[in-house]
């Protein structure tokens, strides 16, 4: 039994390698180069940098993500929408409330932006090591870009087909990858041991206190090293979190011994441009091919982890009602987490080659990164010490004050890149923050437009028709949030077509503040042929709806369902018409069977 634990105690560590840790794992190809391309390698500048990194890994991913972030779980779900389902509960004003939720919109749309510079730096960075295989040294910018594109192209159109048969291979993959980087590190330190003195973090005080506001900004390339620590907490339900965190003491590990033997290879060579690629050259050459494979395989799995996650958080989104039901499909019959968006996949995959067409180089996209993912931390930051705060618990409350001063201070440092492509970085976040805005503007005109019937005004009606009309034989489904709101296409459907079953189904679909678990049941029935069924699901939960109401003996004859056909002249209702047209509605959304659907059409003028 105690053998059984360990062996999947192992191989939890070695699926969050693959999973969760592919984008922070892969910033040593690039972080130090781009940082030194500005800055002058002397051995206080060096000692210095490598310092900052060493603590902003210590602060920033170990202290707010392993530590802080992850003991705020439900149901050992993380991510920016559970801390917003965790904080809402614990507010008095609603006005304070309405504020959590917009800083949630904007933690959402940071982490998306990012997600999609994640893939295009992550590919280019590793694609251009190519460059130092001998005879390669010629090839055109143009070449590297076509490479890194088809790269990318290959990796999102395998998307549909469902990452589980493949997954299998990325934490050995990642576990061989970490091994490498902490080889190629203790070399590195062995040539020059005194890059160890930069544990301590006076080296990292001295350099900013001597560099002033030019050290300041060095920050904003320092964070690079700390890019992907999020994905800590937001797959922390795919996984749980000990596996995550003990996965994560053997990559901190890796990573810390890379970064110092990076610098030691740098003080020896201050000529160096790709730092990573060189020092591994210089190193081993034989070896240099196999090492280029593996790290273009590594930001491939970096990108997949991106990829997944973004699936994962536009779902999260559907399902708390802040966001479009787009298009889902399953692609693991053994694990409902693995879901495939094909909107989302094919806007992310244009965004990822429109940015490598638009920055070219590693170093140009560096100019961009940054600014999302301390925008994301600090936002991380302010709830997680309100959490704290307002459940007593002063001590960590006092911790995440310290981490969210250290993630505003890089956010802080990072606004001077706004002009020199950090703006793509906001236009690319600012579309889906204005989509959930839009979106959640309009849902609320739609609801006041169709104001449902109170159940209480609906019954006599009912009851009323339910006597004297001619009942059609057999079952039918209505869709409504709430039995004792009843929609318009209900009233219209039954009073004014007198359309009506012997037995009338309404089904309402609730979901619950805790991420899993499923429960459907009869309530008590409200009037002759009328029975109201309700499905509970956790939020995080991907419901087959036909086979929750097989269970339950339901055989329906036929499901009507609302449409909205909007009539506007404004330009934004205009848009949000638009979405509503190109997305599923309820029932398309949970795959319900197509020959028995009815829609019923009620137009709205906004």
């Amino acid at each position: 039994m105690t053998m059984h634990k360990h062996d999947s105690f192992f191989k939890g560590i070695i699926k969050s390698l693959g999973l969760v840790f592919g984008d922070i794992g892969t910033s040593p190809i690039y972080t130090l180069t781009v940082i030194f391309l500005l800055l002058e390698p002397t051995q206080d500048n060096v000692i210095g940098v490598l310092s900052l990194i060493v603590w902003t890994l210590i602060l920033l991913v170990t202290v707010q993500y392993a530590w802080l972030a992850m003991s705020l779980g439900k149901r050992g779900e993380g991510g920016t929408i559970v801390l917003r389902e965790i904080l809402l509960p614990l507010l008095k004003s609603g006005k304070t409330a309405a504020f959590v939720t917009i800083l949630s919109y904007i933690g959402i749309s940071l982490i998306i932006g990012d997600g999609v510079i994640t893939p295009a730096i992550s590919i280019l960075s590793a694609v251009e090591g190519i460059l130092l295989i001998p005879g390669a040294e010629g090839m055109t910018e143009m070449s590297l870009i076509v490479i890194a594109c088809s790269i990318a192209i290959i990796l999102f159109s395998v998307q549909r087909h469902g990452t589980d048969k493949i997954s299998v291979a990325f934490g050995p993959l990642m576990v061989l990858w970490f091994t490498a980087l902490t080889v190629a590190g203790v070399r590195a330190i062995m040539d020059v041991p005194e890059v160890v003195k930069a544990v301590n973090p006076y080296h990292a005080a001295v350099f900013l206190h001597h560099n002033g506001i030019a050290g300041f900004f060095v920050l904003s390339e320092v964070i690079l090293c700390a890019t992907g620590g999020e994905a800590l907490y937001a797959d922390m339900g795919h996984l749980g979190r000990e596996p995550i965190v003990h996965a994560w003491y053997f990559v901190f590990f890796a990573l810390v011994i890379n970064y110092l033997g990076q610098g030691a290879f740098l003080l020896g060579h201050p000529d160096a441009k790709n730092i990573l690629f060189e020092m591994l050259f210089h190193q081993a050459s034989f070896l240099y091919i196999p090492f280029l494979v593996l790290s273009i395989s590594a930001t491939i799995i970096a990108s997949q982890a991106m990829i997944s996650g973004m699936f994962s958080i536009v779902y999260q989104g559907i399902a708390t009602r802040i966001m479009p039901m787009f298009k889902i499909d399953y692609t693991s019959a053994e694990r409902q987490s693995q879901i495939y968006l094909s909107f989302v996949n094919w806007a992310l995959l244009a965004a990822v080659l429109f940015v490598i067409f638009e920055f070219k180089k590693s170093s140009n996209l560096a100019a961009a990164y940054g600014l999302a993912v301390t925008g994301a931390m600090s936002l991380t930051g302010i709830m997680m010490t309100w959490i704290f705060y307002l459940r007593g618990k002063y001590g960590r409350a006092a911790a995440s004050v310290l981490v969210t001063f250290v993630s505003s201070s890089f956010l802080v440092s990072n606004m001077y890149k706004i002009p020199h492509g950090g703006y793509w970085s906001i236009i690319i976040a600012s579309l889906p923050f204005f989509t959930i805005l839009l979106y959640r503007a309009g849902q609320r005109r739609l609801y006041h437009a169709l104001r449902p019937l109170p159940l209480a005004t609906f019954l006599p009606s009912y009851n009323e028709v339910y006597q004297n009309v001619n009942k059609i034989k057999g079952t039918a489904l209505f869709f409504a949030r709430d039995e004792k709101e009843i929609p318009p296409y209900i009233v219209h459907t039954m009073f004014m077509n007198n359309i009506v079953y012997e037995d009338n189904i309404i089904v309402s679909i609730v979901k619950r503040w805790d991420p899993f678990g499923t429960t459907g049941y009869f309530k008590p029935d409200i009037a002759p042929g009328l029975r109201v069924f309700e499905i509970q699901l956790g939020y995080m939960e991907v419901p087959d709806v036909e086979e929750i109401l097989r269970e339950a003996g339901v055989n329906e004859k036929t499901i009507f369902y609302g449409v909205e056909d909007i009539d506007t002249s404004h330009l934004a209702w205009k848009v949000f018409s638009i979405i509503k047209r190109l997305t599923p509605n309820i029932v398309q959304f949970y795959k319900l069977p197509y020959n028995k659907l009815h829609g019923v059409v009620t137009r709205v003028a906004m």
